[in-house]
């Protein structure tokens, strides 16, 4: 059975259609963004999250070519450039926009013709779940049967896909998922999902990690990485550092999930942190939970050095969190 979170952006002929993951699974609302600009909205506002965004892009960047036909290349090109840049603005620590963006663009120039953004959509959106699955096969051979594994935030179509491969092994996997404050994504999302898939799963907050970790009840901690830098740094959702390292000291493997390095960040020093607005952590699923009298800090991503991390697994294999620079070996760049 499919997912409902696999298939959260959809492309219409009225807009692009985005499931409110802010609100799943308690009520299933669907946004209608009609302009690019509304889908650039929904992202910064969390409409979606995780690969979410990437999907959305790839369908933004369509309803902006929409707008674009009958006018000259040169100009309708230059606009969908302007359009690309503020989609990829919306969530900066995450280089996957810019692939969604890229891929539309690459399509539209060859053809010459921003009626061509469809297809670039098309064959970005088939190539990031093609990459995803092979993530998650490669993932899924790393873990063994009967496998306890505790997860952080929503990772997406590379958990489902890990989830799916490990099942097609004839591997049982259980399932300890953090809350992953503020927005809940690994209560709502990841334990909705994986309760979907007929998985073992049991809830913690995100305070209970290390305790659990301690316990010898997990055989893996299992993340997804917004980033991945060549020197071996997995920039993700806030919390994760912590639970790395207490994985670390607790003899529990780190298996950090993206689909690829990425080239232009050879360092963290070249990844932007997203800070997002302090207040968000002052509430819990629009209720507060703090007096506004109180200051909030809202990093939304940490950064997990490479002594902290066992391995790297892509869409090519799995790599030590030294040795990323073995991904583009043979590619030519």
């Amino acid at each position: 059975m499919q997912p409902v979170l696999a298939d959260s952006v959809r492309l219409t002929d009225d807009g692009v259609l985005i499931l409110d993951r802010r609100q799943f699974p308690f009520e299933r609302d669907w946004v209608l963004c009609r302009t690019a600009e509304d889908v650039a909205r929904a992202i910064e506002d969390m409409v979606t999250q995780s690969s979410g965004p990437y999907f959305a892009a790839l369908y933004g960047m369509v309803l902006k070519a929409r707008t674009l036909e009958g006018k000259p290349f040169a100009e309708a090109r230059a606009e969908l450039a302007r359009t690309a840049i503020m989609l990829e603005n919306t969530r900066r620590t995450n280089n996957a926009l810019s692939k969604a963006t890229a891929a539309v663009l690459k399509a539209v120039d060859e053809a010459q013709d921003v009626t061509n953004a469809l297809q670039g959509a098309k064959t970005g959106d088939h190539a990031y779940r093609a990459k995803s699955q092979a993530l998650g096969e490669h993932t899924a051979n790393l873990l063994p049967d009967n496998a306890t594994v505790m997860t952080h935030c929503w990772a997406d179509l590379y958990l489902t896909e890990t989830v799916r491969a490990a099942q097609n092994q004839g591997k049982t996997l259980k399932f300890f998922c953090t809350e992953t404050r503020p927005y809940l994504q690994g209560a709502r999302l990841t334990a909705e999902t994986l309760i979907e898939m007929g998985v073992d799963t049991t809830l913690i907050t995100d305070g209970m990690g290390a305790a659990v970790l301690q316990s010898g009840e997990v055989d893996a901690l299992v993340t997804a990485a917004d980033r991945v830098t060549m020197d071996g740094h997995v920039v993700n959702k806030v919390g994760t550092l912590g639970l790395a390292v207490a994985a670390h000291a607790f003899g529990v493997p780190f298996h950090a999930q993206v689909q690829a390095p990425d080239h232009a960040a050879p360092t963290a020093e070249h990844v932007e942190i997203e800070y997002r607005d302090g207040a968000e952590v002052l509430q819990v699923l629009g209720r507060p939970s703090a007096t506004p009298r109180v200051k909030g800090l809202y990093p939304a991503f940490d950064v997990t050095p490479p002594r902290f991390v066992t391995d790297v697994v892509t869409d090519r294999g799995v790599f030590g969190a030294g040795e990323l620079d073995k991904y583009y070996e043979g590619e030519q760049r």
